[in-house]
C-alpha cells in the first residue's frame, strides 16, 4: 500500500513538471492534475492539499537534482575562474527551463517561509562552492563578492526572460546565448571588459 501511494504522488508530481512546462503555472490545477494521472480530483487532494503543497514537494525533490548539476558542472572545471563561469552558465540555463521558472513563480507567491528557506538552504551549498572559487583566486572579500555574483546572476536572468518575452530593449542581437556570455564576462572581468 505505501508503495502504491508512493507511485501514485511520483505520477502526480510527473503531472506537474509536464502542466508546468507546457502551460506554466496556470496550467498546474488539481483538476489537470487528476486528468493527467486518471485520478479522481478528490483523490489528488489525498496526497497534497494545495497547489503550494504540489510545489513544495516539487522544490523538494527537484531543487538537489537542480543544485547536484550545477555542483557538477562546477567540479569538472579545472580553474577557479571556470568554476565560476559554470556557475553562472547553469544559473541561467536552469532559470531559462520552463518549468524552473513556473516552481519559482509560484513558490515566490504561495510557499510558505519554512519552505522557502529550505530553497533557500539548497542555494546557499552552491554560493559556499562559490566562495571557495573566490577564495582560490585570491579575491579579498569571497562572501561579499560571492553575493554580489548572485546578484549579476538574478540580473541576468531577468534580462533573459525580457529578450524571450519580446521586449527589445536592452536585448543583444546576437545568439541567445550573449546575455550569458555578458553575464560571464562582468563576473569574472568587471565593468572594464564586460
Amino acid at each position: 500500500m505505501a508503495e502504491h501511494r508512493q507511485l501514485q504522488r511520483a505520477a502526480l508530481l510527473d503531472a506537474a513538471r509536464i502542466l508546468l512546462t507546457e502551460g506554466g503555472m496556470e496550467a498546474l490545477t488539481f483538476p489537470s492534475l487528476a486528468a493527467r494521472t486518471g485520478l479522481a480530483r478528490s483523490s489528488v487532494y489525498e496526497y497534497f492539499r494545495s497547489r503550494a503543497a504540489v510545489v513544495e514537494a516539487l522544490c523538494e525533490v527537484d531543487f538537489p537534482l537542480w543544485a547536484a548539476e550545477i555542483e557538477a558542472g562546477m567540479a569538472s572545471r579545472d580553474t577557479a575562474a571556470e568554476r565560476i563561469e559554470a556557475y553562472v552558465r547553469g544559473q541561467l540555463a536552469l532559470a531559462g527551463d520552463p518549468r524552473h521558472r513556473a516552481v519559482m513563480a509560484i513558490s515566490a507567491l504561495e510557499l510558505d517561509e519554512a519552505a522557502r528557506e529550505r530553497i533557500r538552504a539548497t542555494h546557499g551549498r552552491l554560493i559556499g562552492l562559490v566562495v571557495q572559487a573566490l577564495e582560490d583566486l585570491g579575491h579579498e572579500q569571497p562572501r561579499l563578492a560571492a553575493a554580489l555574483l548572485q546578484g549579476i546572476v538574478e540580473a541576468a536572468v531577468r534580462q533573459a526572460e525580457q529578450c524571450a518575452g519580446g521586449e527589445r530593449t536592452g536585448c543583444p542581437v546576437e545568439a541567445p546565448g550573449a546575455v550569458a556570455d555578458a553575464a560571464v564576462a562582468l563576473a569574472l572581468h568587471g565593468l572594464d571588459r564586460a
